[in-house]
């Protein structure tokens, strides 16, 4: 058995297509991203990012996690109800500085995480690219 038939069976995942430049999308529903990580974790992936974007309309956000199996890029969107996710960075270590400057730029804190002040905008809040609501 593949990993991707492994993933669809162990996490009951119902629906993984290819995009044209041949990533795997997995449709997360309501994965525990934290079991996920340790999974792939085990079976020999390695992380590559997490692409943070602010969604139209106040919508929220995604957040799509990349991870490498034998040069196959795996992906796993997550659409947080709330601005905060999980971390892996104690599952993960090469997660860290992707989960700090996502918290930065956007404001979305990754619970278990401490976070250093900020260096170059120090006294400043997090969430520097979010959209400004006009008025």
């Amino acid at each position: 058995m593949n990993l991707v038939n492994e993933l669809l069976a162990h996490f009951k995942i119902t629906d993984v297509s290819q995009d044209a430049s041949g990533v795997a999308w997995f449709t997360t529903g309501n994965l525990d991203l934290r079991e996920l990580a340790s999974y792939l974790r085990q079976a020999g992936a390695r992380f590559v990012t997490i692409t943070a974007n602010e969604l139209p309309r106040g919508e929220g956000f995604c957040l799509e996690y990349l991870w490498d199996f034998d040069g196959r890029l795996f992906g796993f969107p997550y659409y947080p109800v709330s601005k905060t996710m999980p971390s892996i960075y104690d599952i993960c270590e090469a997660v860290d500085w992707i989960e700090r400057e996502v918290h930065e730029e956007y404001a979305i804190d990754f619970a278990g995480r401490e976070y250093e002040p900020l260096l170059l905008r120090a006294g400043e809040l997090s969430g520097v690219n979010l959209q400004e609501v006009a008025k």
